[in-house]
């Protein structure tokens, strides 16, 4: 297969879809590796390590969605690469198509075989693909927050963790998946005052035990969110529905009754966002708005900022499926892997995730009816 990797063009998104060593890894199973000029070097992978490895490089964008039989990315296309979308390509990426409609009415259009990093999903619930960028985005999520924090940058102008005499921060995360137990581990650890508000009971036992009584949790609902969110100096959205619009938990009511100068971090954006007064994404050059004078950060590729980091981790679990589908195909890689099949959002001209379909308001097909 020709496997093409495309330089990422979201707003200071450094991450790239393979490093040299995966593209060693492919190369050396018989497959050609394309990787557009300079793609890596964000991430310190410099064209000359992947020429070693066994790629070519690609002069341009063009070339490489052209030429490739499947592209790997870490962002979803933006409209400028609407025009490289033909049917049978396929397409692995994060997409997050429940808050992209009209990227999902591209790819269904064109006809391109869709596959979503964040779908990905074990038969215990588990998103594979999606655990090391939400690990990434949980953890910065309190170092950005703490950062907004600071009077300069439009916050209260408090230190997370107080010091002797003068009380820390109160830090509420909404969901106690793999994000909000990230931001829970540096907001413990920076000193602050952390509640974890959790619809599981279960989960709420194992970060009692796993916390060691040095968080607190809520159950969650309308009534302890709404008394948590008044109290917030930092409010973190962490919430998951897989392949579905984030449910808006936080109204507007509720982000009124907060301090001048508290912050919040949505790390639910991708998904369409968990804060009702987060009407839109931001960006890594333009972080913030202010409303209500409550500072809102939402930029939705938060672990692009760590684009070392990031890569490793994420292409760590990214590289076995993609040698998958590259050695097997779609068809076979979906029917040995069902995890994978999750994955596939659109096929054929047709959307084949129910949340997803949902979420945009397309017809659902069956992937297994298509193939």
């Amino acid at each position: 297969m020709i496997i093409g990797v495309p330089k990422e063009i979201k707003d200071n998104e450094y991450r790239v879809a393979l490093t040299p060593a995966g593209a060693s890894v492919l190369a050396g199973q018989g497959h050609q590796v394309l990787i557009e000029r300079g793609a890596g070097s964000g991430s310190g992978f410099m064209d000359e390590e992947y020429i070693q490895a066994g790629a070519s490089i690609g002069k341009d964008a063009a070339e490489v969605w052209g030429r490739s039989e499947m592209i790997m990315k870490v962002k979803e296309p933006l409209p400028s690469e609407y025009c490289y979308f033909r049917s049978g390509l396929i397409l692995f990426t994060y997409l997050h198509l429940a808050a992209a409609g009209e990227l999902a009415n591209h790819l269904t259009d064109s006809g391109v075989t869709a596959i979503a990093y964040e779908t990905i999903q074990m038969p215990n619930g588990s998103l594979p693909l999606l655990t090391p960028m939400s690990e990434v985005a949980g953890r910065m999520a309190v170092q950005l927050g703490a950062r907004f924090l600071e009077k300069f940058h439009g916050g209260r102008g408090i230190l997370l963790g107080g010091v002797p005499g003068v009380p820390p921060a109160d830090v509420i995360i909404l969901g106690g998946g793999v994000v909000g137990t990230n931001a829970a581990k540096i907001a413990v650890g920076m000193g602050a005052n952390v509640t974890v508000l959790e619809n599981s009971p279960d989960r709420m036992r194992y970060l009692d035990d796993v916390f060691g009584g040095r968080l607190h949790t809520l159950m969650s609902n309308s009534y302890n969110i709404a008394e948590a969110v008044r109290h917030a100096d930092l409010l973190i959205g962490a919430v998951l529905i897989p392949g579905a619009k984030a449910p808006k938990l936080v109204t507007e009511e509720m982000v009124r009754t907060m301090k001048p100068g508290a912050v919040i971090v949505d790390v639910a954006i991708d998904q369409g966002g968990t804060i009702a007064t987060i009407d839109h994404a931001t960006t890594h050059s333009e972080p913030t708005y202010l409303k209500h004078g409550v500072v809102h950060y939402a930029v939705p590729n938060i672990p692009g900022a760590v684009p070392r980091t990031s890569t490793l981790a994420l292409t760590n679990v990214t590289l076995p499926y993609a040698q998958l589908l590259a050695g097997k195909g779609l068809k076979e890689a979906v029917q040995v892997n069902p995890a994978l099949a999750l994955g596939v959002n659109t096929y054929g001209g047709a959307v084949t995730h129910p949340a997803v379909a949902e979420a945009v308001a397309l017809s659902y097909r069956k992937l297994s009816e298509l193939l």
